[in-house]
């Protein structure tokens, strides 16, 4: 059985390379020819354009792979029925579900290897392709300065920050304010700096100049106290990197770091329910390339005999891509407008879609 393992992997992966360099190329030729006029008119060197595209193409695999996935599992399943290959496998005694073997080890690996690659490679090549595009095409700034920007450093921490620099790791006008608890604040101490530091050494930010006023109350009467503190260092969960995040966009950043930024923006008071659907999603999609698999093999279920067109193949795969891309759609809004844990919403056309796979799957004549 391994040479006809080997064999139909061929017939798979051969297919599966030409139809991600056939839709990356469609996908290129359409994007140049959108923003043709913003390159000619920024000027922008040929070099520059060529290294733009280079670094757009992770992005674009990591979106077309299933679709690619699917047109590979249904040309290579069409070419075998069309030369009767598959009867003659069955007349050897092969069934249907061992013929699929092959096919769902090479799609459970490339979605284990497009985890890594959509999570850590896609948002590297995102990052210099939006380089490019702040210098070229003037589109959108990463400044390196933060303007009145509010935190929720732990649920009893806030913390405000009136300007701060990333590149020397300083700012202005720093304040903290501390309570009591989650549930019925009441604040208890409040320190106003009008300079700040990070010092990296220590892993703590050094206050200039401040200024640090403490509330209590005694025998049902409230006190104030003011202490003025000429440097003082103080320990926060946020760090220089993380507030560095804020300026990126999420797109530019790894799984690793999109989970901060999530944490830091949940802890600043924002609704990230959403962020949390798409993060969760972003691990989801590249198991579609496993599941689209049994769509694939779904022509066996007339006997491996059907004779089917290129059309006909190519209009299967596109319909099949774009049910699932509106059912990954509704379930985020659903997970989104619901109390759905975003795993669910993230996951749940992968299960919808795994279900009916697996249901037409028994259906079929081994």
């Amino acid at each position: 059985m391994k040479k006809l393992d080997l064999y139909i992997l061929r017939q798979l992966i051969g297919t599966l390379v030409f139809s991600v360099v056939g839709l990356c190329v469609i996908f290129v030729v359409v994007h140049l020819l959108e923003n043709l006029d913003g390159f000619l008119d920024k000027k922008t060197p040929t070099r520059v354009i060529l290294l733009f595209y280079l670094n757009f193409l992770p992005e674009i695999v990591k979106l077309i792979t299933p679709i690619a996935m699917l047109l590979a599992a249904l040309f290579t399943v069409g070419r075998l029925s069309n030369t009767n290959e598959i009867m003659a496998m069955k007349t050897g005694g092969m069934s249907v579900y061992r013929l699929m073997l092959p096919l769902l080890v090479c799609g459970a690996m490339l979605s284990a290897v497009q985890v890594y690659f959509n999570g850590w490679v896609v948002p590297k090549a995102n990052q210099h392709k939006a380089e490019i595009e702040r210098k070229y095409l003037q589109k959108g700034r990463l400044e390196t300065s933060l303007y009145n920007v509010y935190l929720r450093d732990t649920p009893t921490r806030n913390v405000l920050l009136r300007f701060y620099d990333d590149l020397s790791k300083t700012g202005n006008y720093m304040t903290i304010e501390e309570y009591t608890d989650e549930h019925t604040p009441r604040i208890t101490r409040r320190v106003d700096a009008t300079s700040f530091s990070y010092d990296s050494v220590q892993g703590a930010w050094k206050l200039q100049n401040a200024m640090a006023h403490s509330f209590s109350r005694a025998q049902s009467a409230e006190r104030l106290s003011a202490e003025r503190l000429d440097t003082a260092m103080i320990k926060l969960n946020i760090k220089p990197r993380e507030l560095f995040q804020l300026q990126r966009g999420t797109e530019e950043l790894n799984f690793t770091e999109l989970r901060e930024y999530i944490d830091l923006s949940e802890r600043g008071g924002k609704d990230v329910r959403k962020q949390m659907i798409d993060y969760y999603g972003q691990y989801a999609l590249p198991f579609a390339n496993l599941i689209v698999i049994l769509f694939g093999v779904l022509p066996l279920a007339a006997g491996g005999q059907r004779k089917r067109g290129l059309a006909l193949e190519i209009g299967a795969a596109m319909v099949i891509a774009f049910l699932y891309m509106a059912c990954v759609k509704i379930a985020q809004t659903l997970a989104f407008a619901s109390a759905l844990h975003p795993v669910v919403g993230a996951w749940l056309a992968n299960v919808v879609f795994l279900v009916i796979g697996l249901l037409l799957l028994l259906r079929m004549r081994t």
